[in-house]
């Protein structure tokens, strides 16, 4: 059962329980994930009906959505700063529904590609604004704990979302993945609608003007916590990116897995439920910090056990799983507080902030995800080396924040 952190507010009355609370902000959230992992199992479908001559460009119906999910975050955290948080996420979600409708309509790759841009920069809304609402009621640890929590329900979708897809195609072929994100979509907008609260209050908006912006930008710039976890969570994101876009690949060209695919991917993925857990158990009372870093020192040992294995083609496939098993245990306790710990100094300007890490994240995430993907080559080595070089280069940039002292306690501000 959740419990609410200490440090959450008294709840007034317009506010939704705590309980509710996360399941909202997770599923507003998960729209990604639902958006990219749904597609897994029809990427040789949809490759094959667009005329996509070679098997990695399928990966560019992921790519296209991550390109526009980061530029919207931009566009969509600075409005919510301005107008508070619901207006530019009503924008946000027909956007992303109307964009969706499109998708399930193209007849050609450029058509499919635009869709899938302009569907991930309405889902950006939801993104941005989800964790500007949960640094509006919360900071610090608690914020660290909420996080975690809403990793837990948000985890759900990339272990259902494969074998819906798959599902799906059994009625329908592909287009039907992209009417069910409409209904999905619209199922989003109503919740929202009748039960998220403005947590954005008047008195704290801020005018949206270029001079007020790019003050915000500077502080967020120039805030060291702030740039230097949004830096080193942007290469843990590629190293999730650079798994989904190559797992179809892998799993069903390398392991010849086939309808079986969708049960490895989310028996897989369910470890970061696990990791959340213990993250939004362990959190509060040992710090972000610790828990974080040593996860990232765990992520570099596992990667270097694989490097010292010589990174082999084709592993056995329970030892390559438990490798990514490992590896998104990891991750599961360092983003969410990799999260927090870059919000956290910056409560005032939380749209603006949470658009930057957003969109830094998302574009890094994707552009090593991309290059890592369009490296396969018929085997699992150029994905074991780009996890290693990516460990590790978050490891240095954490490292440099640091000063190079890790695991160290750090106090926890009051809400901002």
């Amino acid at each position: 059962m959740l419990q609410a952190p200490t440090a959450e507010p008294q709840r007034t009355r317009s506010e939704v329980p705590f309980a509710e609370f996360v399941a909202l902000v997770a599923f507003m959230m998960a729209l990604t994930a639902l958006s990219v992992d749904i597609m897994l199992p029809a990427l040789g479908q949809i490759g094959d009906a667009l005329s996509l001559s070679e098997n990695n460009d399928r990966q560019l119906v992921i790519t296209f959505y991550l390109l526009g999910f980061g530029a919207g975050q931009p566009f969509f955290g600075p409005l919510s700063d301005r107008l508070g948080r619901k207006s530019p996420l009503y924008a946000g979600m027909a956007i992303f529904v109307i964009a969706s409708a499109l998708a399930a309509t193209a007849s050609s790759a450029e058509a499919m590609f635009a869709a899938r841009a302009l569907q991930g920069f309405g889902a950006a809304a939801p993104r941005v604004i989800g964790i500007a609402v949960i640094r509006d009621r919360f900071a610090g640890r608690g914020m660290a704990r909420v996080m975690s929590f809403v990793m837990m329900v948000f985890i759900v979708i990339p272990i259902l979302a494969p074998s819906l897809g798959q599902g799906l195609m059994q009625f329908g072929a592909w287009r039907w993945i992209f009417a069910a994100l409409v209904a999905v979509g619209l199922a989003a907008l109503v919740w929202i609608w009748l039960r998220l609260p403005e947590t954005h209050s008047v008195e704290k908006r801020s005018p949206l003007s270029a001079g007020r912006l790019w003050a915000a930008i500077r502080t967020v710039l120039t805030t060291r916590q702030t740039l230097g976890y949004a830096l080193a969570f942007g290469f843990i994101f590629g190293v999730l990116m650079a798994y989904i876009g190559s797992a179809e690949q892998i799993f069903i060209d390398v392991y010849k897995l086939g309808p079986a695919f969708p049960l490895v991917f989310g028996a897989i993925a369910s470890v970061m439920i696990l990791a959340s857990l213990t993250n939004a158990q362990l959190v509060e009372r040992v710090g972000m910090r610790r828990v974080s870093h040593l996860a990232l020192l765990a992520l570099v040992g596992v990667c270097g056990v694989m490097a010292l294995s010589g990174y082999p083609e084709k592993p056995p496939l329970l030892g390559f799983s438990l490798f990514i098993a490992a590896t998104f245990f990891c991750f599961g306790l360092m983003a969410p507080n990799f999260n927090a710990m870059a919000m956290e100094p910056v409560g005032k300007i939380a749209g603006t902030a949470s658009s930057f890490v957003g969109f830094y994240t998302t574009t890094v995430g994707a552009f090593f995800g991309f290059l890592i993907g369009q490296a396969f080559d018929g085997s699992v080595r150029p994905l074991a080396i780009g996890f290693t070089l990516l460990a590790v280069a978050s490891l240095i940039t954490v490292l440099i924040v640091e000063r190079g002292k890790l695991a160290r306690p750090h106090h926890t501000p009051p809400p901002a």
